[in-house]
């Protein structure tokens, strides 16, 4: 993936920038490919997805866009835990709240994969979430904006509390992405957002940044409204006859330029900087190369006075993973031969195949399915390779297989071909 020139936004008044498509399980009711066939029909030439805490559509997503004439524009609505992701805790009977991220390039790209991917591994708590520390850590290359009313923001002006508390969270957002990557946003979908989009302008205005307005889209057009609201009888185990149940607006449709200048009146700012930013998000993607995972080898594995007997090349050229991985091959002929001082059969075959693995780069594959195998016979989970890979004497010392290759006359070449 590498980034290249800009791609520029052909002229429209409006760019939707906070969608959710099907992968919002539950929530978005919005099937990419018709989410972009619309958005075409209305005359927009740029859009962005922001699903709840995922990222599972960005590809689709990215690649339908392109088809489409579209501008992509890669986003996530984030949620925040009130304090450290690894706290278990509701404030104000709240677990997370809303932001919204919107990746301008490659390395904002990534960031939204690393913290997509930590708000699972450690901040589950009914949803994943982040908090302000991971995001001052991979923050760089990424727009935010306050969200919708579940936004840390707007949720102190819905608790009526004072316009100094707000701008203090907002500060703080404010200081992890500057004045020109933080944005406060305003919706119109109902009247407790009338009552506080007032004062989310004031304080956009206290604080120099920009205000920009959404539509919070959750299905296509107007008439999807009620099969939505099927879609979240579902998701909350309700029925549609259920008085007492969570409605959502039936505003939450993908609207055209002149619909949301009519909801935008008031705040034209707030149009024109949907604009603004996709201006400045420009994320391309390559997907003619293959990127293959790398194992990370602790420090303090590798041993400190290594031999490598059956190694041609002086050790210190060896890669880490390539190093790492013919050690693991030495301890393994102790442990299946009794002896590292095996006969020469053996050795060649070791070579021979140790030579293919690390010429293609594929000792960081090994060394990844030996360390899940061996993760596997700790905790007595049954474990056991199949297919071409058990023809192999790297994987047999490995312990990934328990079938000596050359007893049994089986052939490397199965698994690995140089000449391919």
């Amino acid at each position: 993936m590498a980034d290249t020139a800009k791609t520029p936004v052909a002229p429209s008044t409006f760019t939707h920038l906070h969608v959710h498509t099907h992968y919002s399980m539950l929530d978005g009711a919005c099937r990419i490919p018709d989410l972009v066939k619309k958005t075409k029909e209305l005359g927009m030439n740029a859009l962005a997805i922001s699903d709840h805490g995922c990222m599972y559509g960005a590809v689709e997503f990215y690649n339908a866009c392109r088809a489409g004439g579209i501008k992509p524009i890669i986003g996530l609505e984030a949620y925040m835990a009130p304090k450290s992701r690894h706290d278990r805790v509701q404030i104000d009977g709240e677990s997370a709240y809303h932001l919204l991220l919107l990746a301008q390039n490659l390395e904002g790209y990534q960031n939204l994969l690393k913290l997509s991917s930590l708000s699972y591994r450690e901040g589950f708590y009914y949803k994943p979430r982040i908090d302000k520390e991971v995001l001052k850590e991979y923050g760089a290359g990424l727009i935010a904006t306050s969200a919708c009313l579940g936004g840390e923001v707007a949720h102190n002006f819905m608790k009526g509390r004072k316009m100094a508390q707000a701008k203090e969270v907002a500060e703080t957002y404010l200081s992890i992405f500057g004045p020109d990557r933080f944005f406060i946003e305003v919706q119109k979908h109902i009247k407790e957002q009338d009552a506080v989009n007032p004062e989310l302008a004031e304080l956009a205005n206290k604080l120099g940044v920009g205000l920009v307005g959404t539509n919070d889209v959750h299905f296509l057009t107007a008439e999807d409204h009620h099969a939505h609201d099927c879609l979240c009888c579902i998701s909350t185990g309700r029925l549609i006859t259920d008085e007492n149940r969570m409605k959502y607006p039936t505003q939450l449709y993908l609207k055209s330029p002149a619909e949301m200048k009519t909801a935008l009146a008031g705040f034209p700012d707030a149009m024109e900087n949907t604009m603004r930013i996709a201006e400045m998000c420009n994320l391309e993607l390559d997907f003619s190369k293959r990127y293959a995972p790398v194992y990370r080898v602790p420090p303090d594995k590798i041993e400190a006075d290594l031999k490598l007997p059956s190694c041609p090349e002086p050790i210190e050229s060896l890669k880490e993973d390539d190093k790492y991985l013919r050690q693991l091959c030495e301890t393994g002929l102790d442990w299946r031969y009794g002896t590292k001082d095996v006969e020469q059969a053996v050795r060649d075959r070791l070579e021979y195949e140790l030579k293919i693995i690390c010429m293609k780069g594929f000792s960081s594959y090994f060394l990844i399915v030996w360390d899940f195998c061996n993760y596997a016979r700790d905790n007595a989970i049954p474990v056991g390779a199949r297919g071409s890979g058990v023809g192999t004497m790297v994987g047999y010392l490995l312990g990934l297989c328990n079938v000596d290759p050359l007893k049994y006359s089986l052939l490397f070449e199965r698994f690995m071909d140089p000449s391919r």
